[in-house]
């Protein structure tokens, strides 16, 4: 059955991980690099427009967001990583802030790295995502901005950068390939994160 998001509504905006709400119910990061479309794609998941914050200014998403759907599970919006025009000062307080976040949060479900499908395979994403692995910290990968190129280049992007990770991971994670634009992948994904509340359910008894 296919999960039907009805409610979706923030929460609450941290700079510690230590103040994010309680770990009773399942949850699930989004994360990746400026400009790469998060918002879109999170307001596009919850069918709300306006609910993540779009902006034309990379870097505006500054803390970890906290957002509760069908007061069931947790949507989390982090900063983008590797944008340059903060200063470097800046970065490094982001970067402990998410990487503390995302190791010490029990709850936390499974973090989803968002790539620009029409960029070739960039080391900071390549980085993070076997830091990911060192960390035993579960994630997926969810290709934006489909729309924008053709399917055949879209299975080449694809094709191109898990061949990259096949190069570090005996096994590739789940991927979703998406578009803010004409939803595609919005039910491959929730159906997804159904699953794994069930496991959480599961866990947690």
């Amino acid at each position: 059955m296919n999960m039907e998001i009805l409610t979706a509504e923030f929460l609450q905006s941290n700079s510690d991980f230590k103040k994010c709400p309680a770990e009773d119910k399942p949850e699930y990061a989004f994360i990746g690099r400026s400009n790469v479309g998060k918002s879109s794609l999170i307001n596009m998941l919850c069918g709300k427009k306006g609910l993540a914050k779009t902006s034309a200014t990379p870097g505006k998403t500054q803390l970890i967001n906290h957002f509760v759907i069908n007061n069931q599970w947790y949507l989390v919006d982090l900063p983008g990583y590797g944008y340059a025009k903060t200063s470097r000062t800046e970065r490094e307080k982001w970067d402990l802030m998410i990487r503390s976040y995302m190791q010490h949060r029990k709850n936390l479900m499974s973090v989803f790295v968002l790539i620009d499908i029409r960029i070739p395979p960039q080391e900071k994403d390549l980085d993070f995502i076997n830091w990911l692995g060192e960390q035993s910290i579960p994630f997926g990968i969810i290709f934006t901005k489909s729309d924008k190129q053709t399917r055949i280049k879209n299975e080449f992007s694809v094709k191109q950068f898990t061949d990259r990770l096949l190069k570090t991971w005996e096994s590739l994670p789940p991927y979703f390939i998406t578009s803010s634009e004409n939803k595609k992948g919005k039910e491959e994904l929730l159906n997804y994160i159904n699953e794994s509340n069930k496991l959480f359910r599961n866990i947690n008894g």
